[in-house]
């Protein structure tokens, strides 16, 4: 799969079968439903003349000498923006959500011991005993890399 011309041979053949109902329209019918034919080629064309494959990264990368588009944030942004809400913000199972750091810790009084035993095992995957500076140090994850 590093095969950038296999790749572009791939995401033009997916995008033809998930469009494939498209091109069954007549001319007469409303193209409010959705891009035509022509449209998705224009688009994959424009695509892959302003972006290569690299096998390096493993992803598509802007050309040199091509300007991403407007409102475009950068690769780089998106990572900054992203470690400064994991920097301030933690998933909560219990409520499928991402909770702010820095809140009260739920009172263990209302936890069961299955719901502490949980608590506790999930913190100890997150973090490790530093014996030298006696504290607890977070597990750095790999994607957070």
């Amino acid at each position: 799969m590093r095969n950038p011309h296999l790749i572009a041979t791939l995401l033009a053949s997916c995008l033809a079968l998930t469009l494939s109902p498209v091109s069954a329209r007549t001319a007469g019918e409303d193209t409010a439903a959705g891009p035509s034919r022509v449209q998705v080629k224009m688009e994959r064309d424009e695509f892959l003349r302003t972006h290569r494959w690299d096998d390096a990264s493993a992803t598509w990368v802007l050309k040199s000498g091509v300007e991403p588009p407007q409102g475009v944030k950068s690769r780089a942004e998106m990572k900054a923006e992203r470690d400064e809400f994991l920097k301030g913000h933690r998933w909560d199972d219990r409520s499928s959500s991402w909770k702010p750091i820095g809140g009260s810790p739920p009172p263990t009084s209302t936890l069961s011991r299955e719901q502490r035993r949980a608590d506790t095992q999930r913190f100890m995957n997150t973090h490790r005993w530093d014996e030298q500076n006696q504290v607890w140090i977070e597990r750095r994850s790999k994607t957070s890399q």
